[in-house]
């Protein structure tokens, strides 16, 4: 390839990134990985073993691959560009080639049904499949950011049932995991039906305390680098006899 040839390749494949309306996009490392990607493979490699795949026809399938658009429709409509004729199977493991290379993946399915319900919507008022493509795009971003949002609230929302529920638990005298009680830094545990207080040091080390309630000060037991000492330590400590105190 020419060096004006590899500028006009690296030209188009930026134009075409930068037209994105979604500045999220823009920004997102995935897509810029995905792009570097592009660059690379339009300037350095040499003739693909895909010999029905130049120009335009790669662009496009490229921007499908995570929008499940229907492999037919698909396969008809490349068909009107300039190449050889595609058949289903060119289209499909073209398709699942593009899918498993490198910073690539294969389309969500949680948004299967959803994107097929905007393609028929879009293609029953008549919009261009290259315009289709863009808005499925945009749909699968916002979408997908959508849902990591409501998996990032319900996770949350576990977190702090869970430890409700370990506060409850150490409270009413029952065995229980590390837990803080009414937000406090200290972590309590309660083993063999002994309690325990970690406290957090100025510095970064945890000391430990056997106590008989969570107003109790204590007794300490010791000073640990890390909560797993401190774990291992409590092992062994909560089934050894103890003094009466």
């Amino acid at each position: 390839m020419y060096d004006n040839e590899r500028i006009q390749a690296v030209r188009r494949l930026l134009f075409e990134y930068v037209e994105s309306p979604s500045l999220r996009h823009l920004r997102d490392s995935r897509s810029i990985d995905k792009l570097a990607q592009s660059i690379i493979i339009a300037i350095d490699r040499q003739r693909s073993v895909w010999s029905k795949w130049e120009g335009e026809r790669e662009a496009l399938l490229r921007a499908a691959a995570e929008c499940w658009i229907p492999i037919e429709d698909m396969r008809q409509f490349l068909n009107n560009l300039p190449g050889p004729k595609l058949t289903t199977t060119d289209v499909a493991q073209r398709l699942r080639a593009v899918h498993e290379e490198p910073y690539n993946h294969y389309p969500n399915e949680g948004l299967q049904e959803a994107c097929l319900g905007v393609y028929r919507r879009e293609v029953s008022e008549g919009t261009e499949l290259p315009a289709i493509i863009g808005a499925l795009q945009e749909f699968v971003e916002e979408e997908g950011a959508r849902r990591r949002r409501e998996a990032e609230a319900t996770y949350r929302e576990q977190q702090k049932e869970e430890r409700e529920t370990l506060e409850r638990r150490f409270l009413a005298g029952a065995d229980c995991k590390w837990t803080p009680i009414g937000g406090s830094k200290a972590l309590y545990i309660r083993k063999n039906g002994r309690a325990y207080r970690l406290v957090p040091t100025k510095d970064k080390r945890w000391e430990l305390f056997r106590i008989q309630d969570v107003d109790d000060s204590g007794k300490e037991i010791g000073v640990y680098g890390r909560r797993g000492d401190a774990n291992k330590a409590l092992a062994k400590l909560a089934y050894e006899p103890e003094p009466r105190w």
